[in-house]
């Protein structure tokens, strides 16, 4: 049996929420629908939602430093290839390069509760880039590539 590609009609999706932990549950729908408009399946989708919802979680917290604080602006590009999505804000500047990497040979309850954020979007994303420029603020650009349907099962 073979499997046929389903057509992507490429398009860009923009939209902008408030800097609110109560707005993240409306960003995830917004970012599950443009997941499955993407060709991904449930699991793909389920982790590029995740992705975002710890890239939004860091805006408010670090960025703003705390709600209601400033917007989070969305920039969705789906294609052929894939789904990228661009994150910007205006909070303080975030350098992902003073972020070390965690450690994750000790027993989980020697570990600290926080910091795993970044880690995770990178195993989530296929690609993850910050820029930060005076007067344009944060840009945070996340891609994850469209899976092949001839190469996997379909799970979900």
């Amino acid at each position: 049996m073979e499997i046929s590609e389903p057509t992507i009609t490429p398009q860009i999706i923009t939209r902008s929420f408030p800097g609110r932990y109560d707005s993240l549950a409306e960003i995830g729908e917004f970012i599950r629908a443009i997941a499955h408009k993407a060709g991904m399946g449930n699991f793909a989708s389920y982790t590029v939602e995740m992705a975002v919802d710890e890239a939004c979680s860091n805006i408010i917290e670090h960025a703003y430093g705390g709600e209601d604080r400033g917007e989070i602006s969305f920039t969705c590009k789906v294609n052929s290839q894939g789904l990228t999505i661009i994150l910007e804000d205006y909070g303080k500047p975030f350098k992902p390069e003073t972020i070390e990497d965690p450690d994750l040979s000790g027993d989980l309850d020697e570990r600290p509760s926080h910091g795993l954020g970044l880690f995770f979007i990178r195993q989530w994303m296929d690609e993850v880039d910050f820029e930060f420029k005076e007067n344009n603020g944060n840009r945070l650009t996340l891609f994850k590539k469209r899976p092949d349907p001839k190469s996997r099962p379909n799970p979900d």
